[in-house]
């Protein structure tokens, strides 16, 4: 009877003792800033908006949330400023993957090290760009073309995910391009239908609406298949007609960005949780389905120890690119 007892008491102890954390969990007390490491209308600053909108919409938090623009140095101004936050809660950086791959390519006052990571929510696709009176059907076309003399291609930030991709297409394509490097795929989308480049690589959501009005189309997607249909683009096409590169005779299989949510170092676990459990919530929404239906994105949820594995496994593979074109910050 007194075993029982004791193992009773213990069992309860323990219930007690899972049941506190529950009770004093971390919640915010003012408002909150997210962070955008790229400039108004890319990728970043939009998934930055959608998951701000989301959470005020359903209430997810009562305190108010206001999202800034920190792009500069190819988005390590964000970061910095995320370094500069240490301990403070109330600080959300939203980035891609350039959050660890930039340190090995530039000297910034930074490493991804210094934030601490809470979630990669989506990995983004990225296309071949050229404008809508272009002559060309498709990317083997364009290569031909660019054989034949300097292509200019933009993209956002520099010794970023976007140069990193054209660099690829140079070696599969044998052709040479000329990177232009602007604040963010919004500007990139601006200076092609302004006739400034041959081409970009922006993501779906960074040119929906020029493909939309007309000024710019896809020629093709670095995917190993062709992206979902999802709603109409054009009167007449989607994301599912655009052609892999591959189909076209552009030998890049698969390329992709993750878009990543950090919080600065030195928080404390409870408040970590805290914002992985948001960003939870705010996947488990209608809106946050749409988003991702709109933008042809993967929806994804990588944190703790898959999310550090991704990283490592990424930073082998920038390496490799960066080694080949000299860029690795000795």
């Amino acid at each position: 009877m007194g075993r029982t007892s004791t193992s009773l008491l213990s069992a309860a102890a323990i219930v007690l003792a899972g049941t506190v954390p529950a009770l004093s969990a971390w919640q915010p007390q003012k408002p909150i800033e997210f962070v955008a490491t790229a400039g108004p209308g890319g990728g970043t600053d939009n998934l930055a908006r959608a998951v701000q909108n989301i959470i005020t919409k359903h209430k997810l938090t009562d305190q108010p949330i206001v999202v800034v623009n920190k792009g500069g140095g190819s988005g390590a101004e964000g970061y910095v400023y995320g370094k500069a936050s240490a301990g403070d809660p109330y600080k959300v950086i939203f980035g891609t993957s350039n959050a660890w791959q930039q340190p090995l390519v530039s000297k910034v006052a930074f490493n991804y090290t210094d934030l601490t990571p809470i979630a990669a929510m989506a990995q983004d696709e990225f296309l071949l760009w050229v404008k809508q009176d272009a002559p060309y059907k498709n990317a083997g076309d364009y290569l031909k073309a660019a054989a034949s003399g300097e292509f200019k291609m933009g993209g956002a930030q520099s010794k970023d995910t976007d140069e990193v991709l054209t660099r690829m297409i140079e070696k599969a394509g044998k052709v040479k391009l000329t990177y232009i490097p602007f604040k963010s795929g919004a500007e990139t989308a601006v200076q092609l239908a302004g006739g400034h480049l041959d081409s970009h690589v922006n993501n779906p959501s960074e040119s929906l609406g020029q493909w939309r009005g007309g000024t710019q189309r896809p020629l093709c997607v670095f995917s190993p298949k062709r992206l979902p249909q999802g709603p109409k683009v054009t009167a007449a096409e989607g994301w599912g007609d655009v052609p892999t590169c591959v189909e076209q005779g552009l030998d890049i299989k698969q390329y992709e960005q993750p878009r990543t949510v950090w919080l600065p170092g030195k928080v404390t676990p409870d408040q970590a949780a805290f914002y992985v459990d948001l960003m939870k919530k705010v996947q488990a929404t209608p809106e946050w389905k749409d988003y991702i239906e709109k933008t042809s994105q993967v929806d994804t949820f990588l944190t703790g120890a898959e999310f550090d594995k991704f990283i490592k496994e990424d930073l082998e593979h920038v390496k490799q690119v960066a080694g080949e074109q000299g860029w690795l910050v000795k």
